[in-house]
């Protein structure tokens, strides 16, 4: 794979495993570049969240972008 590394975590957010729960599940359909790009995201649109919640809310915002987007998931 080229580009850019996943982070194993960001802000205590677990990136890595939030990414690899989601390619488990929308990977048949959806690139990994994809997939990064959402969890990326999600993670800054809930910027300013209760650390505690972050986590959860990240891989749930970015599973609902990738449905939308026409992932099976």
């Amino acid at each position: 794979m080229t580009g850019t590394p996943i982070p194993r975590a960001h802000d205590g957010v677990p990136v890595a495993d939030i990414t690899e729960r989601l390619m488990a599940e929308f990977g048949a359909v959806v690139p990994l570049s994809e997939i990064s790009a959402a969890v990326v995201r999600a993670l800054r649109d809930l910027a300013g969240v209760p650390v505690g919640a972050l986590p959860e809310l990240v891989e749930r915002l970015a599973r609902q972008v990738l449905r939308e987007a026409g992932g099976e998931g």
